[in-house]
C-alpha cells in the first residue's frame, strides 16, 4: 500500500485502483476501503485513490493527541498532502469525492487550498451529503455524547448502533440486529467506534459560514431517503458555495455512493465532462 507524509511527518496509507486522473475518495464514518467497493468499478476511467483516515485502520496513537476541535483540521492537512502527491504522480490535478464527513473534509480542503494561494491544485469537488448540521439542529445535537456514554459502559456495538439509527436509517429498520448481521462492514465499523465518536464531536462543533470561499466547482449530491437534516445541509452548502451544482437522487438514502453507484458515477462524469 503506498504511503505519503504530511508536513508533520505523519504517514497516510492509501490504495489506488485503476489509472487516469486521480479521484480521491474520502469516506465518512464507515470502513474506508470496504465502503467504496461498489462504486470503484463504475469509475474505472479514473485512478481511484482510497486513503486510510487516521484512526480508521492506521495511526491509532495519533487519536489520543487529537481533540474534537482539531479533528477536521487534521483531516484537511492529510488530504492536502495526499492531493499534492497524487497530483504530481499522475501529472493531473486530482478530484476530491467525499461522502458525509468525507464530503465536509473535501469542501474544507478545497477551501484551505484556495485561502493558501488561490491555486488549489484540485480540479473539482464532489460532495455527497456533507456532514453539516443546520443551526437549529446543531443546538440540540448530542449523538457524540450518547455514543460516548455507551462506549464508556463498554457497549461498543450499542454505540455504533446509535450512529446507524440516526444517520443511516433515521426512519428505522424492522429488525436492526438482523440487518447489521448481514452487513459486511459492520464488524469493522464497531472496531472504529472511538474515531466515529470524535468525528461526530467535530461535526457538532462545525458552523457553516455564509459563504464558502472555494476556488473550484463543486457538485453537491443528496438523496430523498436520507435524514432530512442532511438534505437541508446539502442545500445550505450549495447556497454557500460560489460555483456549485446540486443534484437530488430520488429513492436514494445517505449511503448513496454505495446504494446507487452507477447513477452517482454518471452524474459525476456529466459534471466533470
Amino acid at each position: 500500500m503506498p504511503v505519503t507524509q504530511t508536513s508533520d511527518d505523519e504517514r497516510i496509507e492509501y490504495e489506488i485502483h485503476g489509472d487516469g486522473q486521480p479521484l480521491v475518495l474520502l469516506h465518512g464514518g464507515m470502513a474506508p476501503c470496504e465502503y467504496w467497493q461498489p462504486v470503484i468499478p463504475h469509475l474505472d476511467d479514473y485512478a481511484a485513490v482510497v486513503p486510510q483516515r487516521v484512526g480508521f485502520g492506521t495511526r491509532p496513537d495519533a487519536l489520543d493527541e487529537t481533540g474534537p476541535d482539531e479533528v477536521l483540521d487534521r483531516e484537511v492537512a492529510d488530504v492536502l498532502a495526499l492531493a499534492e502527491e497524487v497530483g504530481e504522480e499522475y501529472d493531473a490535478a486530482p478530484i476530491l469525492f467525499g461522502h458525509s464527513f468525507g464530503a465536509l473534509t473535501a469542501i474544507e480542503t478545497a477551501r484551505a487550498a484556495t485561502a493558501a494561494d488561490g491555486e488549489t491544485g484540485i480540479e473539482a469537488v464532489v460532495a455527497y451529503e456533507p456532514a453539516i448540521l443546520p443551526e437549529e439542529f446543531a443546538e440540540h445535537a448530542d449523538l457524540a455524547d450518547r455514543m460516548g456514554a455507551r462506549l464508556d459502559d463498554g457497549d461498543r456495538e450499542g454505540a455504533m448502533k446509535l450512529y446507524v439509527e440516526q444517520v443511516l436509517h433515521p426512519d428505522g429498520v424492522a429488525d436492526l440486529d438482523a440487518w447489521l448481521a448481514e452487513w459486511p462492514v459492520w464488524p469493522d465499523c464497531v472496531d472504529l467506534v472511538e474515531e466515529v465518536v470524535r468525528m461526530n464531536h467535530a461535526v457538532e462543533r462545525y458552523e457553516l459560514p455564509e459563504a464558502l470561499d472555494v476556488g473550484v466547482p463543486v457538485l453537491v449530491l443528496t438523496g430523498t431517503e436520507g435524514p432530512q437534516f442532511l438534505r437541508d445541509s446539502a442545500r445550505a452548502a450549495h447556497d454557500a458555495l460560489p460555483r456549485s451544482r446540486l443534484v437530488e437522487f430520488d429513492g436514494v438514502g445517505h449511503s448513496g455512493p454505495a446504494e446507487a453507484p452507477e447513477r452517482i458515477s454518471d452524474e459525476i462524469r456529466a459534471f466533470l465532462g
